[in-house]
């Protein structure tokens, strides 16, 4: 990756925008320091290091916008509202047959669907900014300061529009930095926005790890030296599974027309391990979220009933329960976003319609029935890789209280990891396009 970023920045054009990429990641960061008025960051942050742990819902929100939702700031959204637009609008064009039509109409047609996404994202992005602000109104320090400040008549209203305008404004802004990257800098500027903010975050939990090991060096110095080993490996495991596929091979038939020979070509159909990515944790953490969430709302009291206490206690982040629900949650969502996805019928057919076939299995449903078997024992495989990842920080939450808010868990670095090898295919492509010699040299 370091030798692709060398060869690149010698290239005028891409060096261009590799600098221009790193100009919007400097402003995406610059307007993460930016707090919002009428708000107090210390109690917010206070509140959040409290809530925000364990690997729950606030915690990720808070881990991929680089802490800037800890720290009541001006992109503390950040890119949310699209990410979770997106979701819905790619569901919503398995589901729903005029934007599956818009889908297949080419270019023309993901235009109306992205100017669609940005709508559904403006709308999110008021929804969880209104949401946000009644979280926020909530937050108080044990001696009673509130994290809103004029709370009450008719500067509370203001306060309150001022407060949801700036988060709405935010998220806005970082879509349009994103989409300014897409067009004139390296990647995709969403992807590189969401590397930046988890990014931000690493240089935190490694002082966090040396405060540690300084003030009781006797324990964790050998548990630093454990965890960093930990997290290479698993860098290393990702990147392995992130590159593994699957290769179903496809033998075309021979066709004579005339004096000429068509046909005859041996190929493979690449089926990805973890063809869904970070999708099935994003789902099965959303619906784990509502819980936690009932509890910020309705929190566990001397007053509230066994029944109540026992639900908040099976739900809780640090419970075995927990993570069994997550793990297989993890499992079933990876299925559904593989079943969305390929359409093994599909394939069969347009295999049968080229040609083509699988060497000793029948044209037709035989094929797609070989083709579905396959696609259920990968995204077996990758359901529980999925799940692995998604639970190693909940076990380490349950075996040290001081590890809790350590954001270097196995969802932001698969995420971290799965961007720059992303971007990195994007420089290499580039780069060969500027140095193809062509047939006349």
């Amino acid at each position: 990756m370091f030798q692709t970023l060398k060869r690149a920045w010698s290239v005028p054009d891409i060096r261009k925008k590799l600098l221009y990429t790193l100009l919007m990641i400097i402003i995406f960061r610059f307007g993460s320091a930016v707090t919002v008025p009428f708000l107090d960051p210390t109690v917010v942050k206070e509140w959040m290091d409290t809530n925000a742990t364990g690997g729950n819902f606030l915690e990720y929100l808070n881990t991929i916008t680089g802490g800037a939702l800890s720290q009541a700031t001006l992109f503390s959204l950040s890119i949310t509202p699209f990410i979770n637009a997106s979701i819905i609008m790619q569901l919503l064009t398995y589901a729903l047959p005029p934007l599956e039509r818009l889908r297949d109409e080419g270019e023309e047609g993901r235009k109306k669907i992205d100017k669609i996404t940005a709508v559904v994202a403006m709308v999110l992005a008021v929804v969880m900014s209104y949401a946000y602000y009644l979280t926020l109104k909530r937050m108080k320090t044990e001696s009673g300061i509130s994290a809103v400040k004029y709370v009450n008549g008719g500067e509370g209203i203001f306060a309150a529009i001022v407060i949801i305008a700036c988060f709405v404004a935010g998220a806005s802004f970082v879509v349009w930095m994103g989409n300014r990257i897409s067009d004139k800098g390296i990647g995709n500027g969403v992807s590189i926005l969401l590397f930046a903010g988890i990014a931000a975050r690493f240089p935190v939990d490694a002082g966090r790890l040396i405060g540690l090991t300084k003030e009781r060096p006797e324990k964790y110095l050998f548990v630093t030296i454990g965890y960093i080993l930990f997290i290479i490996l698993e860098f290393a495991f990702i990147v392995f599974m992130n590159e593994a596929e699957r290769r179903i091979p496809i033998q075309y038939a021979k066709r004579v027309v005339g004096r000429k020979q068509f046909g005859g070509q041996k190929t493979h159909i690449p089926i990805k391990v973890m063809m869904s990515g970070v999708m099935p944790i994003i789902f099965a953490m959303s619906f784990m979220s509502l819980p936690s969430t009932i509890q910020l709302f309705k929190p566990v009291t001397a007053e509230s009933s066994k029944a109540y206490i026992a639900f908040c206690n099976f739900f809780s982040t640090r419970s075995f329960s927990y993570a069994v629900i997550y793990f297989i949650l993890i499992i079933a969502f990876n299925y559904f976003y593989v079943s969305i996805q390929y359409n093994p019928v599909e394939i069969a057919n347009n295999l049968r319609q080229s040609n083509g076939g699988i060497p000793g299995i029948r044209p037709g449903k035989p094929t797609s029935d070989y083709i579905q078997r396959v696609l259920s024992k990968i995204a077996l495989v990758g359901a529980v890789f999925l799940g692995i990842i998604a639970v190693v920080p909940i076990f380490i939450s349950m075996a040290d209280d001081n590890l809790r808010s350590l954001s270097m868990g196995g969802t932001t670095i698969l995420i971290a990891v799965s961007v720059a090898l992303e971007t990195t295919r994007t420089l290499e492509s580039q780069l060969m396009m500027r140095h193809h010699k062509g047939f006349l040299q």
